[in-house]
């Protein structure tokens, strides 16, 4: 079950110009006669990171479960790989903003693994293949160090370093993030948009990310939606910030951080 919600295959979808990407088309969703969005159309290219904002109640975390296909929703999810061809099946990874576990249970970050990636009893899985295998998606969030660690024991931080560990094998297309870092000290907070940075660089995957950290998303985000009901504006963070809905919203932004802020 966990694993299932942490990586999905999506729906087919058409051309995109020949340029490696996702477009969210049309997506709505409803609840009995109440529509809690409608209309929402993103377009996400590989290596971009798209941050979606808006006030509490807007839609932000349902829209990510709309895509995972958790909840029903309308529209559909079009994706072009980076040889311009459809292939109909991109890989979605998921990292939650909380995974909600019992902190007193023994299982270790390895065991947890290798009940995701085998899909067996821990004690029915163990190998030093897949001890190897675990390490190496461990070393990409910088957290090798914690294989053995048990769960309970981990900060906030080192929790979703490895929670993105999981999401990350296989390598997704798409990387869905719901408020990765609340709750994150500064330093682990530095660290998880290191990494972001590098899994854009290398891997060239595509990231939307819900933050409420407008600073955070001014320095790091490629492009910003702002979401209400739908999306009301969307942009480069300049564009964005800039927008009187925005600013309605959030308050008037002064000033954007510069190039070393964090």
């Amino acid at each position: 079950m966990f694993k299932s919600i942490l990586h999905h295959s999506a729906a087919s979808g058409d051309d995109c110009s020949k340029v490696c990407c996702t477009k969210i088309e049309n997506f709505g969703v409803g609840f009995g006669e109440t529509k809690l969005f409608s209309g929402v159309n993103l377009h996400v290219h590989c290596g971009q990171l798209t941050a979606v904002i808006g006030p509490n109640g807007a839609g932000k975390s349902t829209l990510l479960k709309a895509i995972l296909g958790e909840v029903p929703h309308e529209g559909k999810l079009n994706y072009i790989d980076a040889k311009g061809k459809h292939t109909g099946h991109p890989v979605i990874g998921y990292v939650p903003q909380y995974l909600r576990f019992d902190v007193s249970a023994p299982a270790s970050v390895m065991d947890i693994f290798m009940a995701c990636l085998s899909g067996l009893p821990v004690w029915l899985c163990s190998s030093q293949k897949l001890r190897a295998r675990v390490k190496e998606d461990l070393a990409r969030v910088k957290a090798e160090h914690l294989i053995d660690r048990r769960l309970g024991a981990l900060s906030g931080g080192e929790l979703q370093r490895v929670l993105l560990a999981l999401a990350l094998d296989p390598m997704p297309d798409l990387l869905l993030l719901d408020e990765p870092v609340s709750g994150v000290d500064h330093n682990g907070l530095v660290l998880f948009y290191q990494i972001l940075a590098e899994l854009r660089e290398k891997e060239d995957i595509a990231i939307i990310l819900i933050s409420h950290d407008l600073h955070l998303m001014a320095k790091h985000a490629d492009q910003v939606v702002l979401m209400d009901h739908g999306v009301v504006t969307c942009g480069t963070p300049k564009e964005v910030f800039g927008n009187p809905r925005t600013q309605e919203i959030f308050g008037l932004i002064t000033e954007l951080p510069d190039e070393e802020a964090v």
